[in-house]
């Protein structure tokens, strides 16, 4: 084994470890205030319950079962689409600073296994955070983590009416 050469006026500590990177979530929230705006909306029928806010990923639930099925007894994509736009532009609005909004203006998913009941898990995570784009990455796994649908959805930075904020 080779020893390292060391040359006069080299630096000879070792190199800090990597800070972590920073979060890109703005605005503080809890599990409790995400499940409550979900009242009256798309998710509360669907059975969508936010589970988890990781340091740059939010992640939430949706059962398979009559509300979620297409009429051949698998999950519907529209329902994967949902729990994934629903994820998405969730975690868009907290990475926006006070008196932005975000709405989505493409999304795309990529159904690859299906599955007939149970729970599915969404995660999302951003690709890109700018002032006026974001593009989320969410991914959809089975019980046994196996991954069922995974979706890329653009999100337009735009600012909210003056009632909204």
């Amino acid at each position: 084994m080779r020893r390292p050469v060391i040359l006069p006026g080299m630096n000879h500590t070792p190199a800090a470890a990597p800070s972590p990177t920073r979060s890109p979530f703005r605005r503080p929230t809890t599990l409790k205030a995400l499940n409550d705006s979900s009242r009256g909306t798309a998710m509360e029928p669907l059975g969508i319950v936010f589970t988890e806010i990781g340091h740059d990923f939010l992640r939430a639930t949706m059962p398979v079962d009559e509300r979620t099925r297409q009429p051949y007894g698998l999950l519907h994509g529209g329902a994967s689409v949902l729990l994934a736009e629903t994820l998405g532009s969730t975690g868009g609005m907290l990475c926006v600073q006070e008196g932005q909004g975000c709405v989505g203006i493409e999304i795309n998913a990529n159904h690859l296994r299906g599955v007939r009941s149970g729970l599915v898990t969404g995660t999302a995570r951003p690709l890109h955070v700018g002032r006026s784009t974001q593009v989320w990455e969410i991914r959809i796994e089975d019980a046994a983590a196996r991954l069922v649908c995974v979706s890329r959805l653009t999100l337009a930075v735009v600012p909210l009416p003056a009632a909204a904020h």
